[in-house]
């Protein structure tokens, strides 16, 4: 019988799979102990701050996208909801001089985030694919034209603004410098990372995978695949209500915008940007989404517009997300091939970048006659300084768009012929080469 139930469980891991396992969590952490060390100033405290905002907001997206197959369009209701509960409960303990510190306030948030979450998940959930996506949409229109009603609650378009250094103390840290603040949540991105991870090994984590593959098959084995969605749905919200806490308690206000269409589509896009196959897919997207808004809005007021350009982009070429392409390269890692493919991307890139800034130059000129025609034609985008009104500018723009499409296609033509002679040449011919 020992025997028997040996051959059945899955092996163990050996040990230096668990040295690495653990090890990875470790140095996560130790960085982001050691992070406000080496970036000190206000604004990179700032930045880290948004961005472990936004990889609880990700990977909380992500248990619906990615582990369960479900497209949302108003994930940002849990989050906005959760950061409104955080500032009325701010205020609430203030007043009253509960003892309830500050760190624990984003439990009220994913409290709110999994209350709403059980209460709209049961009907949001009866459908996957086009219907969820659909009832997800209206859901989040009609909370977010309430929050404009309900003026009470939600504050009309000024929002609710709280002061979270009248908390109860800890350790004598009253939460004001923005140093303390990161630190709170950079605890609770780890801790929301690992159970989010936990959650994902679990035979629910697998059961949730298997609705997403084969919805049919889960409800032939015995499951419903409605009840398994429900409840990743109350996950989701639970923990989009922390991130929304966070941010709540990072700004010390909540507003409209907390709930509004542009919340749910930045995190869609962080999400699919970075790979919604891998779990820490959503991670990558969430810090390089939140750094490329940053700095494309202090090069150009047309940030948005290069940032959907940049998305339909991926969606075309790289259905996998930024963590996707890297993980296409392992084998080539493997079979010691990649040296072959290297050279090749470096000539694929000339042209690339080529049509790239032609493009640019191009949507500047036009956003300067479209927006500020009156203004001098003299601009500078990106740190490139041209001339808008100058037939010149606008015959180089021209002269790179075209002429760099049409050698990018060609070049990129040999990256693919290199690929295929990299990933079937055998590993000694690599080694030997």
């Amino acid at each position: 019988m020992t025997d028997i139930a040996a051959t059945i469980a899955p092996p163990r891991p050996t040990a230096a799979k668990q040295f690495k396992f653990y090890g990875l969590w470790i140095a996560t952490a130790v960085a982001l102990v050691l992070l406000p060390k080496i970036f000190s100033s206000g604004g990179a405290l700032t930045t880290f701050s948004l961005i472990g905002i936004s990889i609880i907001f990700a990977l909380s997206y992500n248990i619906l996208l990615g582990q369960t197959g479900m497209l949302s369009f108003g994930h940002a209701v849990y989050y906005g909801l959760g950061g409104f509960l955080a500032i009325h409960a701010i205020n609430i303990i203030g007043a009253n001089k509960w003892p309830i510190p500050l760190p624990l306030v984003p439990l009220i948030g994913g409290a709110t985030g999994l209350v709403f979450a059980i209460i709209l998940g049961w009907v949001s959930t009866q459908r996957s694919g086009t219907a969820f996506a659909m009832i997800s949409l209206g859901v989040a229109e009609l909370v977010a034209s309430s929050a404009l009603i309900l003026r009470t609650f939600f504050g009309g378009e000024a929002g609710i603004s709280a002061n979270r250094t009248k908390l109860l103390k800890v350790f004598d840290w009253s939460f004001g410098p923005q140093y303390q603040i990161y630190y709170l949540v950079a605890v609770w991105t780890l801790i929301c990372m690992i159970a989010m991870y936990a959650l994902t090994r679990t035979p629910f984590g697998r059961m949730c995978n298997a609705v997403r593959d084969n919805p049919e098959r889960v409800q032939f084995v015995g499951y419903d695949p409605h009840v398994v969605r429900y409840i990743a749905f109350c996950f989701s919200g639970f923990f989009a209500g922390i991130a929304g806490a966070l941010s709540a308690i990072n700004f010390e206000i909540a507003n409209s915008a907390y709930l509004g269409a542009v919340q749910s589509g930045t995190v869609l896009f962080a999400t699919y940007i970075g790979g919604v196959a891998f779990f820490i897919g959503p991670i990558v997207g969430a810090i390089f989404v939140t750094f490329l808004s940053l700095a494309l809005s202090d090069v150009t007021s047309v940030w948005q517009l290069y940032f959907g350009l940049f998305f339909i982009a991926v969606v075309m070429f790289a259905p996998g997300g930024i963590t996707g392409l890297l993980m296409m390269h392992r084998p080539l890692v493997r079979n010691g091939t990649l040296a072959k493919v290297l050279p090749w991307y470096a000539i694929a890139l000339v042209p690339t970048l080529a049509m790239v800034t032609g493009l640019m130059i191009a949507i500047e000129c036009v956003v300067h006659y479209t927006t500020n025609p009156s203004d001098d034609p003299n601009i500078k985008a990106f740190g490139i300084p041209f001339d808008a009104a100058s037939p010149i500018t606008w015959g180089i723009a021209l002269a790179l768009i075209v002429i760099g499409f049409f050698v990018a296609r060609k070049t990129w033509a040999w990256v693919a012929q290199a690929w295929d002679h990299a990933t079937t040449a055998p590993p000694e011919q690599a080694t030997l080469s």
